[in-house]
């Protein structure tokens, strides 16, 4: 669950903590933030890869994920993470489990991309590190530093300047040694989405074992 979290967090990070000298960095996540509220839906894919070169471990995963106002629909290591805004069920495949948990907007480990994505916090300082090209493509790099003690240090994200996306993420775990890599494949906006995508319904998984933790 928590690599879950990670993965949208890194992903759809903003702040209003900064320096004068970071006004940069502000601006241009103001911009995607802005840009984000203006779409009615969102359908991203994404992969995942984590790399330690002291334990040779190299993994990459994929996943996907719905948004729609404060609804959302997720899909990542076996697990459907779906809410309506009011209700949570986290379905895990392998065991034909549903977890149902009440949707707390206030829980800042709340597993919600619909919030992550429109929303601002106070939990990172920004810093502006340098634009480049890439192709025809002009991308902006950002430094996110945790003012809490994290798991990590430090996040660098890479922004698309003209579409206002991220597009990449760079979390660099505080030990120094495994380095995780987010990359967006897919950002599809404005699709028509049915309300009906973010409720879990027992009937289509027969003999689910539901644990309602509400």
């Amino acid at each position: 669950m928590k690599k879950i979290i990670l993965i949208l967090t890194v992903f759809c990070m903003f702040t209003i903590h900064a320096s004068a000298q970071d006004k940069k960095a502000v601006e241009i996540l103001d911009g995607v933030c802005a840009q984000t509220k203006a779409y009615t839906s969102i359908d991203i894919a994404f992969s995942y890869k984590m790399e330690n070169k002291t334990k040779k471990i190299n993994e990459t995963k994929t996943g996907i994920a719905t948004m729609k106002g404060e609804k959302y629909w997720l899909e990542f290591a076996g697990q459907q993470i779906m809410s309506d805004g009011k209700t949570v069920w986290t379905y895990i495949k392998d065991n034909n489990e549903v977890q149902i948990n009440v949707n707390n907007p206030n829980d800042d480990q709340a597993m919600n991309p619909a919030k992550l994505l429109t929303g601002y916090n106070k939990s990172f300082t920004p810093k502006f590190i340098k634009e480049e090209t890439r192709g025809s493509v002009v991308i902006q790099i950002i430094d996110l530093t945790p003012l809490k003690a994290r798991s990590y240090f430090k996040m660098r994200v890479e922004i698309d300047k003209a579409k206002k996306q991220i597009v990449n993420a760079i979390v660099y775990d505080k030990n120094g040694s495994t380095v995780y890599t987010y990359s967006v494949t897919k950002f599809v906006t404005n699709k028509p989405v049915l309300d009906t995508k973010f409720v879990f319904k027992n009937a289509d998984h027969p003999g689910v074992e539901v644990i309602d933790l509400r």
